[in-house]
C-alpha cells in the first residue's frame, strides 16, 4: 500500500515559484493546442451536433406551427 505524504512534509517547498527552463520555454496555449489538434478524437462533431441542432429546430418549428393550425381550424 502506498504510503499518503501530509502535505507538512512538503511546507519548505510548497510556497516556490514553479521553475523556469531557459532553454525551454514554455509554450504558449495556442501553439500547444495546435500541437495535439491532428490527434483529436472527435473530428467532424462539432458539425454532426449543429446539423442535429438544425434538424431538431426544425421539426420543432414544423410541430409548433402545425399545433397553430390545429388550434386556428378547431375554433369556430
Amino acid at each position: 500500500m502506498k504510503e499518503r505524504r501530509r502535505i507538512e512534509e512538503y511546507a519548505d517547498i510548497i510556497a516556490l515559484p514553479h521553475p523556469e527552463m531557459k532553454r525551454h520555454p514554455r509554450m504558449d496555449r495556442k501553439m500547444r493546442a495546435a500541437q495535439f489538434a491532428p490527434f483529436a478524437a472527435l473530428t467532424g462533431h462539432g458539425n454532426a451536433v449543429e446539423n442535429t441542432n438544425v434538424k431538431h429546430e426544425d421539426n420543432v418549428n414544423r410541430e409548433l406551427i402545425f399545433e397553430a393550425d390545429e388550434e386556428a381550424n378547431a375554433q369556430p
